[in-house]
């Protein structure tokens, strides 16, 4: 049996409270790693193609305020 099969496999053993619990937990890690990925795309220049192609779709128009 796989990691993740034994992770599935507690995790259906879960009461409602602990279920609910690890679900917090685990967006909160999740959300964690998603801004520390964002924050090496910056670092690294990985989005920059797509901010000056955003800022010059504005420039011609193409955008419109929220």
């Amino acid at each position: 049996m796989s990691k993740v099969e034994k992770i599935e496999s507690q995790i259906r053993e879960l009461n409602p409270d602990e279920l609910n619990a690890l679900r917090r937990w685990f967006l909160e890690f999740d959300g964690d790693l998603w801004d520390r990925q964002i924050e090496a795309d910056v670092r690294t220049g990985k989005l920059d193609s797509l901010a000056n192609e955003a800022l010059r779709d504005h420039e011609n128009g193409r955008s419109t305020l929220l």
